[in-house]
């Protein structure tokens, strides 16, 4: 892994295809350890990883603490209600004082987008030498998640030997509330860059027609773009057409907010006109895969039943890919 030179994971419009081919193929080699005999690996032995949400999570958090303890790293938990900023703290004094006591990588979380960028800068500018992991910034990036549905895709089409390759060619169809998530961004910059069309489907106020231009041009403050070529990102508001011939589909959780705020009508409507089912997933023409990074409203994004049903569901697939994906960027962001 001579050739890795990210000292954080930031956004993934930072990624090359032989970055993504890295991580694909580490994260196997952590996959398949279970099976192996192997539970724990020495590799980080002596490292200390911090977790900083200051927004909930589930997966997230717990997946990125899971494969720190299996890669023998001490692990260091911050938690927001009972730390000094409630006092008047700073943020990053909050962040500094972690670092102070030894931290070698920060994974942060935060609901305003760039955090994560801002911490990064302001630890170089000081020397020190501890990596960020971004673990879902905004509305901004969440690249763990989309290195996760990537290797989850990747996996499914070419078990024995997962590879952006695998995604070349594909049509991914990505249903939901797409301008408010990070997730959808980090896996745009993810599946154009490994070569599969991307067709973004939701009404237009949760899917501007912007999107169709998301990956024209690199992101600010970044010269150009690593990738040389990539796939198509498509706007389609009839889910419908968006599913004929699709090699897999990928839905987000539709916040109830967003009622609230005049986006949407009712829950039901979003569900007849965008939810997934057993019945309209046959407008892809054969079986295909189902994604969902959770949490699930069951009956809104998809049905209970397809939700359930494991020959197409892959959310619990995810899940559990999530922690070898974490593996593999926490050794290669730690393991120097």
């Amino acid at each position: 892994m001579s050739d890795w030179t990210h000292r954080h994971v930031l956004d993934l419009a930072a990624f090359s295809l032989e970055d993504y081919t890295t991580v694909l193929e580490l994260a196997q080699r952590f996959r398949v350890m279970p099976t192996s005999g192997a539970r724990k690996l020495p590799a980080l032995q002596g490292r200390l990883v911090t977790t900083l949400f200051f927004e909930p999570s589930t997966r997230t958090r717990s997946s990125f603490e899971l494969a720190a303890k299996r890669l023998s790293a001490d692990v260091q938990s911050f938690s927001p209600s009972s730390s000094s900023l409630s006092k008047g703290e700073s943020l990053l004094d909050t962040v500094r004082t972690y670092v102070a006591m030894g931290a070698d990588l920060l994974v942060v979380r935060h609901r305003c987008t760039a955090v994560p960028a801002a911490l990064a800068r302001d630890l170089e500018a000081s020397g020190d030498r501890v990596a960020v992991l971004n673990g879902g910034d905004g509305l901004h990036s969440h690249p763990s998640q989309g290195l996760l549905d990537l290797f989850t895709l990747a996996r499914h089409f070419a078990p024995e030997a997962p590879s952006p390759e695998a995604l070349r060619g594909r049509r991914i169809v990505i249903v939901g509330d797409i301008v408010h998530s990070r997730v959808a961004r980090s896996n745009l910059w993810a599946l154009t860059a490994c070569g599969a069309d991307v067709v973004l489907c939701a009404p237009a106020t949760l899917l501007p027609q912007a999107f169709a231009q998301f990956v024209d041009a690199p992101p600010p403050g970044q010269a150009s773009d690593p990738v040389a070529r990539r796939g198509a990102v498509i706007v389609e508001r009839d889910l419908d057409r968006a599913l004929a011939g699709a090699d897999a589909v990928m839905t987000f959780r539709l916040q109830k907010e967003r009622m609230h705020q005049h986006l949407l009508t009712s829950l039901e409507s979003y569900h007849r006109a965008y939810g997934l089912t057993h019945a309209r997933l046959e407008r892809c023409g054969s079986a295909v895969p189902v994604l969902h990074p959770g949490p699930v409203n069951r009956g809104v994004e998809m049905s209970g039943a397809l939700l359930d049903d494991l020959r197409c569901s892959l959310v619990e697939e995810q899940v559990t890919n999530g922690i070898a994906v974490r593996m593999a960027l926490l050794y290669l962001l730690a393991a120097g």
